[in-house]
């Protein structure tokens, strides 16, 4: 049974960081690119910030040169730093799993982690 669980999220203040973990189990996390999406309220899920198996990276232009992804394929888990948080990143953050071309599978979804950035 393949498993995300996210962990990490709370109350920051602005200018404030958090590091959001995506613990995985149960897929072959090397074959896998891992994302962070986020939805606030009212607004669609967007892609923050994702990292290939390779350790390719992009993100988002709201989050970039704030944010870093990473990912430790010995524990099979990935990270994101959100460094200066601002108010308009509140959101629920989502890890994602999405199967490289090379290999069969199905992308998968964590439950989520609330992030509230007020003063």
């Amino acid at each position: 049974q393949v498993q995300l669980v996210e962990s990490g999220g709370g109350l920051v203040q602005p200018g404030g960081s958090l590091r959001l973990s995506c613990a995985t189990s149960g897929l072959f996390f090397r074959g896998y690119t891992m994302g962070w999406y986020r939805q606030a309220p009212g607004k669609e899920r967007e892609l923050v910030a994702r990292i290939t198996s390779g350790g390719g990276t992009n993100y988002a232009d709201s989050v970039r040169g704030r944010f870093t992804v990473s990912r430790d394929n010995a524990e099979n888990t990935a990270y994101l730093q959100m460094n200066n948080l601002k108010p308009e990143d509140t959101a629920v953050y989502y890890c994602n799993a999405r199967p490289n071309p090379s290999i069969a599978g199905q992308e998968y979804w964590g439950q989520g982690t609330q992030v509230t950035v007020s003063s």
